[in-house]
């Protein structure tokens, strides 16, 4: 065998085990690409599409979560429980704290409204809890949404006046008690529950533009809450100018 032709099966023999180890990296590369231990850029982008994902489906529970614990009728549960009176019969025919302490007293009336300040508290606390990527206001006007057209009650709720308090409570404690001294100072002064209401409201919508003009969340909250407020109290309204509101005894 002359010297050319060992040479040629030499060269011969490399290329085969080269073409040996390009298929059996070839091979090797498809299966780790399965696996996902190669191509980590499109493992971080499914990563990320899956917590985008999860937020938005948290971001929905914290939604519902809200709105559920504002439709949470405390005045029906409370009449029908203890005293076997469905509070929309009687009264105003409202859910709120005031229609209870009118018909079933002064303790009823105070567990009602009560519950109905905790229901904004906790409602606003919810993202915090839940860790989710929203602002505890929003949580909140949701709980107030909610106990103005509870689901639990066929969309017929008290006048936001509680819950929407149980927000601020949560939020910003010392603007809580300032609303609250301003409406037992009407109230005393009036003995008009709709009207100590809507006062303190509109004194906590002054509160928020001269002492927290930086917090535009802040301020846009209130504002809406002040709307619903004067909303909902539009036959209270029509009441006092005509001097057929009824006043409390118990102050």
């Amino acid at each position: 065998m002359d010297s050319r032709t060992i040479l040629s099966r030499k060269c011969y023999n490399k290329r085969s085990l080269t073409g040996v180890l390009k298929l059996f990296l070839a091979i090797s590369t498809r299966l780790f690409l399965k696996k996902g231990t190669i191509a980590p850029e499109r493992d971080k982008k499914k990563k990320i599409f899956l917590k985008r994902k999860g937020n938005r489906m948290l971001t929905f529970i914290t939604i519902l979560a809200a709105y559920l614990i504002g439709s949470i009728p405390s005045g029906l549960i409370i009449g029908k429980a203890f005293y076997k009176i469905d509070i929309r019969e009687h009264g105003s025919k409202n859910l709120g704290g005031t229609n209870t302490f009118r018909t079933l007293g002064v303790k009823a009336g105070l567990t009602v409204t009560i519950m109905d300040i905790l229901k904004g508290t906790l409602a606003t606390f919810l993202p915090y809890m839940l860790g989710v990527d929203m602002h505890l206001l929003l949580a909140g006007v949701i709980a107030v949404v909610g106990h103005m057209f509870p689901i639990f009650a066929n969309f017929r709720g008290g006048k936001a006046v509680a819950t929407s308090a149980g927000v601020i409570l949560a939020y910003e404690p010392w603007f809580f008690v300032f609303a609250v001294i301003i409406f037992f100072i009407s109230l005393y002064i009036s003995k008009y529950v709709s009207l100590s209401s809507m006062i303190a409201c509109l004194l906590a919508l002054i509160y928020s533009l001269v002492f927290h003009i930086d917090d535009l969340a802040l301020i846009i909250v209130i504002s809406i809450i002040t709307i619903f407020i004067f909303y909902r109290h539009r036959a209270n309204i029509k009441r006092i100018i005509d001097k057929t509101e009824p006043k409390v005894k118990w102050l």
